[in-house]
Parts: C-alpha cells; structure tokens; sequence
C-alpha cells in the first residue's frame, strides 16, 4: 500500500473516533446523550492506547493499559447515568442547559 502501514490507517480511524465523541460532548444537551458521546470517546482513547501499543511493537502494554481504562470507564457511566436518572427525577428533564439555570 504505498508505505503506508496498516497501523497508520487505525490510528486515523481511531482519531476520527475521538474526535466525534469530542464533538458530541460539545455539541449534545441532553444527560443520556452526554454519558454515550463520553463512551464514544473513552472507547476511542482506549483504542489509541492499543494502537500506539501495537505501533511500538508493545501490544500487550496497550492491550493491559486499555482493560484498565475500562473497568474505570464502566464505574464512572454506571455512576453518570445514576446521576441522570436522579436529576431526570428532580428537576423533570435531562437537559443541561435547564438544569445550569437551578445554580443557587
């Protein structure tokens, strides 16, 4: 392929993925949307985690470092959506900009 190595290709794949998940936590209002914009973007850290591994030749650093990042990444979503439910209970909508507006 022209010098260019499989590796290359994934890791503008995956940067791609990051890059929409950044989007969607920029650009979404609602809590649910929040927390599915936030998994695309830790999903697609971890896998530059595991392709900057397999660049180096190292894939098994980025393959643990990666199984790390997700146990953490499911806490951290099991706490946010606990929290959505919770603000959808007490304030009657998952959306971010009317609950900014209840700052005391």
């Amino acid at each position: 392929m022209n010098g260019i190595s499989v590796w290359s290709i994934s890791l503008v794949a995956v940067f791609a993925l990051v890059m929409v998940g950044l989007y969607g936590l920029l650009i979404m209002r609602n809590l649910i949307k929040i927390v599915v914009s936030l998994q695309v973007f830790a999903k697609g850290t971890i896998l530059v985690m595991v392709v900057a591994g397999g660049m180096q030749g190292q894939l098994a650093v980025g393959s643990s470092l990666a199984v790390t990042v997700i146990v953490a990444d499911t806490v951290v979503t099991v706490i946010a959506l606990a929290l959505a439910i919770q603000v959808r209970r007490y304030c009657g909508t998952l959306d971010s900009r009317a609950i900014s507006s209840l700052k005391r």
